[in-house]
């Protein structure tokens, strides 16, 4: 084994890679011939993605430890790498750790989008919510029924302590706000603290039954304000707000008026509403998903309902809720999508997303001079004239294979109103590549390019 260098850390020590390049060395040695080899991959302190290196997960498990904990040691998130390997046992990685400028690469080596002015979120996640000024509770909003119902439900039950005039007072100054009355009676019933069924662990199913979600400790509501729902740029900004007339809930990735309170056992958060839609009431229920990135699901149009319907048999499950499928806003041209680049044109287009179709490549024309185009993303060969891009001076988001990119930057036509921009790669395309390509487009706006690390050694 190569020694290492003299400044070596734990991260670029050959030692701390040379499990993970045993295994990636033995599956070039299958392919046959003398190579160079190239393999890349990305791994975190939670998670990796590896090429596939067969069925021996243990083993997998046992050679990125190593990798793993020197991410640990040096406060490094996650490393991508690219790996030459030759048939004689040589290994030259390059490693490109976690970049101020640039998001993970989605179970990838090649980097993920690229953010271009500090601090930038997409559209959606500057969004607030609109005002409804006559938004009212909703008539079933009874707190000290409310009440009643919980005592009667949770007489005398471990676990159903109820918060003090000092914790609740505590709670609306670190909230900043005062607790809306159905909430405030609900804690006043139940704090839903862990240091009060610590003893009796069937005292959480008793809440659960009286309320129908896991109830979060008064000292842990929050604000599920769109901070709090960050999403990638690269699926944040081909989303978009829609809140239609008739709407009980703004389509919003999170709303200052938003107060969590519970989650339903899967990982979807309740939140009482403040900042409802054109149709809906004040401190209604909402249930917020995890598996979306923006909007939330009417559950009750009060808590005093949410409670009194606990324990009822539930409606048959109709499968996944419903996303919008057709809108101005947000427009998929494609083979099986909208058949063109016209008949997305919209006045209120924001989102426009090109993909694969049988038909010869198109014109943007159709969009040019669109007032809320925002994001472009174009897959390979869907672009007549890549160059009419620079005429959308509204682009905040551009994602495009690395052809186009190129014709872009030597052409001097990247809409420098840009605020995060995306490569989509080829199969072919070798992270090594992108990565330049990347470092180009960071260095047009001042931003830190990706910064690479070179481990070398040899397997004995």
């Amino acid at each position: 084994m190569t020694p290492p260098a003299a400044h070596a850390t734990p991260l670029t020590d050959f030692a701390t890679w040379e499990p993970l390049s045993w295994l990636l060395w033995e599956q070039c040695a299958d392919k046959g011939g003398a190579g160079p080899f190239e393999l890349s991959g990305q791994l975190s302190r939670g998670a990796w993605s590896l090429p596939r290196l067969g069925r021996d997960f243990p083993r997998e498990q046992r050679a990125v430890e190593p990798v793993l904990a020197a991410l640990t040691a040096s406060g490094t998130a996650e490393v991508a790498f690219v790996a030459r390997l030759t048939a004689d046992g040589s290994v030259t990685l390059r490693l490109f750790p976690s970049s101020p400028a640039v998001e993970p690469g989605i179970a990838s080596a090649h980097p993920g989008a690229l953010v271009l002015v500090e601090g930038a979120v997409p559209e959606p996640w500057r969004r607030l919510p609109e005002p409804v000024p006559g938004a009212v509770a909703a008539p079933s909003a009874d707190p000290a029924l409310l009440a009643r119902t919980l005592r009667a439900r949770l007489p005398g039950a471990t676990g159903a302590t109820g918060a003090d005039p000092a914790g609740l007072a505590a709670a609306e100054a670190r909230l900043g706000r005062p607790l809306p009355p159905e909430l405030r009676a609900l804690y006043t019933v139940v704090r839903g603290e862990w240091r009060d069924r610590a003893d009796a662990p069937e005292a959480g199913e008793r809440v659960y039954e009286a309320l129908s979600c896991e109830l979060l400790p008064l000292s842990q509501v929050y604000v599920a304000d769109a901070a709090s729902r960050p999403c990638p740029w690269v699926f944040g900004a081909m989303e978009a707000v829609r809140t239609p007339p008739g709407a009980a809930v703004q389509g919003l990735p999170g709303s200052p008026g938003w107060l969590v309170f519970g989650d339903n056992g899967g990982g979807d958060r309740l939140a009482v509403d403040l900042t409802p839609g054109p149709r809906g009431h004040l401190g209604q229920v909402v249930l917020i998903g995890h598996e979306e990135s923006v909007g939330a699901e009417l559950l009750a149009d009060s808590l005093t309902s949410l409670v009194l319907r606990a324990g009822e048999e539930e409606e048959e499950d109709e499968g996944p809720r419903a996303r919008h499928t057709e809108s101005p806003e947000v427009a998929y041209v494609n083979a099986r999508g909208i058949p063109s680049v016209a008949a997305a044109a919209h006045p209120a287009l924001e989102v426009l997303s090109l993909g694969r179709w049988e038909s010869p490549p198109t014109s943007l024309a159709p969009v040019l001079g669109l007032p809320r185009l925002r994001s472009l993303s174009a897959g390979p060969g869907t672009l007549a004239e890549p160059l009419e891009i620079g005429r959308l001076d509204g682009l905040e988001f551009l994602r495009l294979p690395p052809a186009e990119w190129r014709a872009l930057l030597a052409a001097d036509a990247v809409p420098r109103g840009l605020l995060a921009a995306a490569i989509e790669p080829g199969r072919a395309d070798s992270p090594l590549t992108t990565v330049a390509l990347a470092n180009e487009i960071l260095g047009r706006w001042g931003r830190p390019p990706i910064a690479e690390q070179v481990v070398s050694g040899t397997l004995g």
